[in-house]
């Protein structure tokens, strides 16, 4: 079954930063969903962000509906996630050179999260810290794993989830667009059900908003509403980071959806 797809997305500056070093994009036609969160300080973080969205955004839209394969191979996943991959290693490219040109700019860097939608299926990919959710049946799943340094210590078993979501040290990442001239993300293919949501989001909304808190605020008509309730949640839990909020649904189409075409909202938007 093909699904009607709908998108939602937010970015807010927070309470305590002075720049909003987040950015995000998706474009319905294309079936492409984005959310970076940058590091560098200032502009830098800000660029990398930016870069990273527009380079995977604009990788898809120059396709069009031709064939990407080739561009990457990735063994265990399907073609849609290998060209996700692909587009990736593309951002991480940009950034870096961009690094390399300017040394002002150097060592900037960039998580992201990634969503490639195609029918019934999607596959993800993400670095980083940022985090991909899925809501099913007002059960909250997350299916991304942080490239962090306090979760690789909770995967060794050396510290405790409780510890990690305590540490000062969670906002240390082990991987990030940009630092290196290659990076490898990690990849997974899925299928939807009916009134699936996927939530994208940085770290300043999945460290503050907890699960059920999620799922009651994704529990409404308006992909809208749910992304400002979202936001509004992180900066009461007290959230000091930038947020960004992007939110996925996928309903069974009606008799007008199948008559008029699948896409639901603008075709396409972008905090960049």
């Amino acid at each position: 079954m093909s699904y009607v797809i709908q998108a939602s997305g937010m970015t807010d500056i927070g309470l305590v930063r002075k720049n909003n070093e987040d950015n995000f994009g998706y474009d319905l036609r294309h079936g492409i969903f984005v959310v970076c969160d940058g590091m560098g300080g200032q502009q830098a973080g800000e660029l990398a962000s930016k870069i990273a969205v527009d380079t995977v955004l604009g990788f898809y839209r120059e396709a069009g509906d031709t064939t990407r394969s080739g561009v990457s191979q990735f063994e265990g996943v399907s073609q849609r996630a290998a060209d996700l991959a692909g587009a990736i290693q593309l951002a991480n490219q940009a950034i870096h050179e961009a690094g390399a040109r300017d040394i002002t700019i150097a060592g900037m860097g960039s998580t992201i999260v990634a969503v490639a939608v195609e029918s019934n299926l999607f596959s993800i990919a993400n670095v980083g810290d940022s985090r991909i959710y899925l809501i099913r049946k007002s059960e909250v799943a997350q299916l991304t794993q942080d490239h962090s340094l306090v979760m690789e210590q909770v995967r060794r078993g050396l510290m405790t989830l409780e510890e990690a979501e305590n540490s000062k040290m969670q906002n240390v990442i082990v991987r990030a667009l940009g630092t290196d001239d290659t990076v490898e993300p990690d990849l997974a293919d899925h299928e939807f059900s009916p009134e699936d949501v996927l939530l994208l989001c940085s770290d300043g909304l999945s460290r503050y908003v907890k699960e059920d808190k999620i799922a009651e605020s994704v529990n409404q008509d308006s992909l809208d509403k749910a992304c400002s309730d979202l936001i509004e949640a992180a900066k009461a839990g007290g959230s000091d980071d930038n947020i960004t909020c992007l939110l996925i649904r996928a309903t069974p189409p009606s008799w007008k959806d199948r008559f008029f075409g699948r896409l639901s909202g603008p075709a396409q938007k972008s905090s960049t």
